[in-house]
């Protein structure tokens, strides 16, 4: 599907691209919080966004523990900001959701 992006498209993915864009980083934590998955498969989700080149990882000891921030990459942003506009093409003709 044409600008349809399957790094992101899974629905994981894209909602740890979606919470990286509006921070600087994540601590992997959080990030594991707030996408509600363990941290194994939280570990695979960024290996594959990382190895695509759309987060970029950065390990670092704190507070005696080794952790893990993740960030959007200005190629994962523009990556994201295409994935999303394609997902709103396929979805322009629905009408919108009456609230």
């Amino acid at each position: 599907m044409d600008g349809i992006d399957m790094v992101l498209h899974a629905p994981a993915r894209l909602q740890i691209a979606a919470l990286l864009s509006k921070v600087s980083e994540m601590e992997f934590a959080k990030l594991r919080e707030l996408v509600r998955v363990s941290d194994s498969v939280l570990s695979k989700h960024l290996s594959a966004l990382s190895d695509a080149g759309y987060v970029a990882l950065r390990k670092a000891a704190e507070g005696g523990r080794q952790r893990t921030w993740a960030s959007l990459t200005r190629s994962g942003d523009r990556a994201l900001a295409a994935h999303v506009a394609a997902l709103r093409a396929i979805v322009a003709h629905l009408p919108v959701a009456a609230e």
